[in-house]
């Protein structure tokens, strides 16, 4: 569905996570010809604008009083006022309430359009040295009970690289909740206070980092990216994979089709698999022995 074209903007602008340095000249134009800024802390981001000299009014829109200002933003957009959406740092809706306001800016079929920032989500994995191909961002888990366990209880079969966010006063807690669930071994990378003047990442296991913050206070904000669990990878026969392509052939799919349908379910190589759906006799009928692993 097309935006309607008479209704204002909300832009959503990614703004630096720390190091000023890493705001866009897109990012700065945007702020300062937008009717409003929707911020999740106008203190905080009054010293944002005040650093680049913007002086566009702002509005405050946070988790506490979102459910009262949704309206009013929906309006101001309606009448056709353009607003740039803004958390504490990063890109708004990662995280914090700003999901809220996209999506009914969505269902209201009001146009949207993001300027991109920084995210510690994606800045962190990117320097973990874990394996970035495939990942989940949980955010932050819950804070007790048993949502936090099952929670926990999800992220042990996880196999993709997870990325969780922390505060401090929590680290310890979180540590030890995912040694329990995961196990000691799992390999952990802590990034803190990233693009800030003290940024670090540490790297090791989880009961490595559960020593090192025993006697060390945890300060600044924490993104923890954590090895997925290792699996085996299955291993086919070349007999049973041949058995399945003649079924599938001998259902009227081409060899190209059956063997894109039995990569995705084997994790195979196409070109290898349509290497071997190519030495099959046509009238040759199906084998007997089914694609079960060996």
């Amino acid at each position: 569905m097309q935006a309607n074209p008479n209704t204002g903007t909300l832009y959503i602008v990614g703004t630096p996570i720390g190091n000023l340095e890493d705001m866009t000249f897109r990012a700065i134009r945007i702020l300062q010809t937008v009717d409003f800024i929707a911020a999740e802390d106008t203190r905080h981001t009054g010293k944002l604008l005040h650093h680049f000299q913007i002086k566009t009014p702002q509005i405050s829109y946070h988790e506490h009083n979102q459910h009262q200002r949704l309206p009013e933003l929906i309006d101001k957009l309606h009448l056709g006022k353009d607003i740039a959406l803004v958390t504490d740092a990063g890109m708004p809706g990662i995280s914090d309430p700003g999901y809220e306001l996209i999506k009914a800016c969505a269902d209201a079929n009001i146009n949207i359009i993001p300027i991109p920032g920084p995210t510690a989500c994606i800045v962190g994995i990117t320097a973990s040295g874990l394996p970035t191909e495939r990942f989940v961002f949980e955010g932050f888990l819950p804070v007790k009970g048993q949502e936090r366990q099952q929670s926990l209880e999800a992220l042990q079969i996880e196999s993709r690289t997870i990325i969780l966010y922390e505060s401090p006063h929590r680290l310890r807690q979180t540590l030890q909740d995912l040694a329990n669930s995961l196990g000691s071994d799992r390999q952990i990378v802590l990034a803190r206070e990233l693009t800030k003047m003290h940024e670090e990442f540490w790297r090791g296991s989880i009961e490595s980092a559960i020593k090192l913050y025993t006697n060390r206070e945890p300060q600044g904000e924490f993104t923890l990216v954590i090895a997925g669990i290792q699996t085996a990878a299955p291993i086919f026969s070349e007999d049973a994979i041949k058995a399945e392509l003649q079924t599938l052939i001998a259902e009227g799919i081409s060899r190209s089709q059956a063997s894109r349908q039995l990569a995705q379910q084997t994790s195979l190589p196409r070109r290898q698999i349509y290497q071997l759906a190519l030495t099959l006799d046509d009238n040759e009928s199906p084998l007997e022995q089914p694609l079960n692993e060996v």
